[in-house]
């Protein structure tokens, strides 16, 4: 008997779309959004932001300047 059939195929593809539409459910409920009375988005959302762009821009700097780290200095030696 093999693992690999049409049965177990239709199961997996099944709990995959559903997986899928449990956590972007999920994933929409956790992101704070704008509040409603003063049209502003919450503090966290920005703060959370602004996390990000600087977690991107610190990677990126590092990972730009790493290629010189590399070589050794000929004069070194």
């Amino acid at each position: 008997m093999s693992i690999i059939n049409r049965r177990n195929a239709v199961a997996g593809w099944l709990a995959l779309t559903v997986g899928k539409r449990v956590v972007k459910r999920k994933a929409r409920a956790a992101v704070p959004a704008v509040d409603p009375e003063t049209r502003k988005p919450n503090r966290s959302a920005i703060v959370l932001g602004l996390a990000g762009v600087f977690g991107a821009l610190a990677f990126w700097r590092k990972r730009s300047g790493a290629s010189g780290l590399d070589e050794q200095d000929p004069a070194a030696d």
